[in-house]
């Protein structure tokens, strides 16, 4: 369980110090938005999100087991987020955040990482799949500029409630919106080694305020952002809260367990030669997420975009991502207020364009392609995420899908005998 770092450092050089350098400065270009309006989906103060990126970010460098692996707030999370702020207040959050850390580093001791490929492929992509669709939605009252206070968090009335506000769309708004989808994709097309989202949000940003348009912003929603971290400091624990929240601590577990060594697995496609340590990698998250949690910041883990985006920037060791979160601190200290001025719109659009991406619409033909049960098992799982619970949608999707998977191994069932009582 040895962290990447410390293979990579007998070796390191000036040349790879200056690769990573600059693939850390371009990583954090793409994390700072992206982390705020992560966090503003998930309920949270967008402060939140730039604590995590940073504190959480460092750490799962620092200690992974991966070369080029990028950690902070994702995507993933903003559902079960949500949910434990709405019923638990932020305070819950960090308990459940905290928790989940030491399940994860309990779970990293164990060498619990070599299991984490016995999860069905099918359930994977069903809940991301469903995470992405509930995201998405979430961004179109902020997108389009509607008037609606009272949106409720499930899906369908979530639905209902933006279509009776139907009537009170901010065209400025739409256009803020639109415009950041389209020069989104287009720089990303065009020119994919440049940290599209700071450049296009910020441009939108500025035009929206330059023609004194009537559409929210973080700041006349949130207030100014910090320009420093809290003081480490534990939540309230009790023994009660601890019970309440251990549901919503395991979930967080295995999602950042999931999502951390998906990551790791994409990116060692990526380098040739890498390898990551699953064990190592589940560990870091374990300590990355504890602290996370004592600057008052959300759950962490991996981050396919940015770890990918690492990789195309040309990082290769794990110093780039301690750069990526050292850069979000040095930007905070001096630019917090300048984060302010970011179109709400824009940043929905943002998010919006992450859950496409999350959603992985290049691979729907194989899903399609694959047997029959793998099929039912992914519908299953997405159904269940986006009309149920992510937690129910786990639990149901893992058991059937172990139960499938054991029926089509060479395992036998044990001869069964009437007991004699």
């Amino acid at each position: 369980m040895k962290p990447k770092l410390l293979t990579t450092l007998p070796t390191y050089t000036g040349r790879l110090f200056a690769a990573d350098v600059f693939a850390g400065i371009t990583v954090a270009m793409v994390a700072i938005p992206l982390s705020i309006a992560i966090a503003i989906a998930s309920g949270a103060d967008p402060a939140k999100g730039l604590f995590t990126a940073i504190v959480a970010g460092f750490l799962i460098s620092l200690l992974g087991g991966s070369r080029v692996q990028i950690g902070g707030p994702t995507g993933a999370f903003i559902v079960v987020v949500y949910g434990v702020v709405a019923r638990h207040g932020y305070d819950g959050l960090v308990l459940a955040t905290l928790m989940a850390g030491a399940i994860l580093v309990l779970a990293g001791l164990l060498r619990v990482g070599n299991l984490i490929a016995f999860v069905p492929e099918a359930v994977v992509n069903g809940f991301t799949i469903g995470i992405a669709v509930i995201i998405a939605s979430g961004q179109l009252k902020d997108f389009f500029g509607l008037d609606a206070p009272h949106v409720p968090a499930e899906f369908i009335g979530k639905i209902e409630a933006l279509w009776a506000a139907r009537a009170t769309i901010n065209w400025a708004a739409t256009a803020a919106g639109v415009s950041t989808l389209v020069l989104l994709v287009v720089l990303r097309r065009l020119f994919p080694r440049i940290p599209g989202p700071i450049f296009v949000l910020g441009g939108v940003s500025l035009a929206v305020f330059a023609l004194h348009q009537p559409v929210d912003t973080i700041f006349s929603r949130y207030g100014e952002l910090p320009n420093h971290l809290p003081v480490p400091a534990l939540p309230n624990i009790t023994l009660a809260r601890m019970t309440e929240l251990l549901p919503s601590a395991f979930v967080i577990a295995f999602l950042a367990a999931i999502e951390s060594l998906l990551s790791a697995m994409v990116a060692d496609r990526m380098v040739e030669g890498a390898q990551h340590r699953p064990n190592a990698e589940v560990l870091a998250q374990g300590w990355a997420n504890i602290g996370s949690a004592l600057f008052g910041g959300m759950p962490a883990t991996g981050a396919i975009a940015r770890t990918a985006t690492n990789v195309r920037a040309g990082g290769r060791t794990p110093v780039a991502g301690m750069i990526h979160a050292a850069t979000i601190l040095f930007i905070m200290m001096i630019a917090a207020p300048l984060a302010g001025y970011l179109a709400m719109p824009a940043l929905a659009a943002l998010l919006i364009i992450t859950s496409w991406n999350m959603s992985e619409p290049h691979k729907w033909a194989s899903y399609w392609a694959a047997p029959v049960e793998d099929r039912l098992l992914l519908i299953l799982t997405l159904v269940l995420t986006v009309l149920a619970d992510l937690t129910v949608a786990i639990g149901v999707g893992v058991g059937i899908g172990l139960a499938l998977r054991l029926r089509d191994s060479r395992i036998k069932a044990p001869e069964w005998h009437t007991p004699d009582r």
